[in-house]
């Protein structure tokens, strides 16, 4: 009786240590969305002369470090070319899809033909991508400690629009600066030091294409980047089409949390999927969220037509 009564106790004491630090953890959690808009950040695309600028050729800086300035920009302002990867070559108005949020009546397309350098086909997977202005329109970067989140809803199309392809298709991705220590290698030198760099988390959406599956069924899968070691690691599994929500948000304590549901009503805590310190860095800086449009760069095959409405980005500072 007494060893029963020891072993209930210690099981009763780990399942309590175990659901105070799960309660402490999802304490810890900012939910996107949480806080309040940042002013003149972001879109909801109702203004019916939404227009984007294309100043091509589009830049290929990762590829062949041609930046080929000046970058697209949005007539509003608030989006523009990636100075490291071009923009999509579709990126446009359109009506909201069924299912949307409530009252909306206009969203944005983005879609790809040519995402590697211009006038050259790679036939390797590219992306392009969209980003949101933030550090203009407040004045330099967010700081961590004002709880930064960003929230978007993306709608994914039936699979027979799907380019039919498996790997990623699109990434809603965060541009930060963080903080880790390494170590010296030298053998003159020894210790440690700290490192700051930018580096960009995200969250990808990802096509398991049916030609290429045991059962002959589409599906897809959210990936999340980045683990401590910059791992990737897989998030919530899509069997179903139509709206979700995506959401990261970035604490004091220099991690990334990343959310995800079905649909497009606010997220909550039982969206959360993982927190990191991703790829080993604490962040300390948020400068803006960008999207990527991926494909197979090959002349041929687009990308699958990716919706999305209301990219928001909130604090509570």
């Amino acid at each position: 009786m007494r060893t029963f009564s020891l072993r209930c106790l210690l099981t009763a004491c780990v399942f309590g240590l175990t659901w105070m630090l799960a309660a402490q953890s999802a304490s810890a959690q900012i939910v996107p969305g949480t806080g309040t808009k940042v002013p003149e950040v972001g879109d909801d695309f109702e203004d019916g002369s939404w227009s984007f600028t294309f100043n091509e050729p589009k830049s290929s800086e990762n590829i062949n470090k041609q930046g080929n300035f000046p970058g697209g920009i949005s007539v509003n302002g608030r989006w523009a070319e990636s100075a490291l990867r071009g923009q999509p070559d579709v990126i446009r108005r359109v009506a909201t899809p069924e299912g949307g949020i409530p009252g909306s009546k206009a969203s944005l397309v983005m879609r790809s033909l040519h995402t590697g350098v211009p006038g050259r086909l790679s036939f390797e997977q590219q992306q392009d991508d969209l980003l949101m202005v933030v550090s203009n329109r407040v004045g330099g970067y967010i700081p961590v400690q004002w709880n930064p989140s960003v929230v978007v809803r993306v709608f994914l199309p039936e699979w027979k629009y799907w380019e039919q392809r498996t790997g990623s298709s699109f990434a809603m991705r965060a541009d930060l600066v963080g903080e880790k220590t390494e170590q010296r290698t030298s053998f003159f030198r020894r210790g440690s030091y700290t490192k700051s760099e930018n580096y960009w988390p995200g969250m990808f959406i990802c096509y398991n294409c049916a030609k290429d599956t045991p059962d002959k069924k589409d599906s897809a899968y959210i990936l999340i980047r980045a683990g401590e070691r910059g791992e990737d690691f897989n998030g919530p599994i899509i069997t179903q089409t139509g709206w979700w929500t995506l959401g990261m948000s970035f604490t004091g304590d220099g991690r990334v949390h990343y959310y995800a549901s079905p649909g497009v009503d606010d997220l909550t805590a039982k969206d959360y999927i993982a927190s990191r310190y991703s790829y080993g860095y604490h962040a300390n800086s948020f400068y803006t969220a960008f999207f990527n449009v991926v494909n197979k760069d090959d002349g041929r095959s687009w990308s699958t037509p990716w919706i999305i409405d209301d990219p928001m980005i909130y604090w509570r500072k």
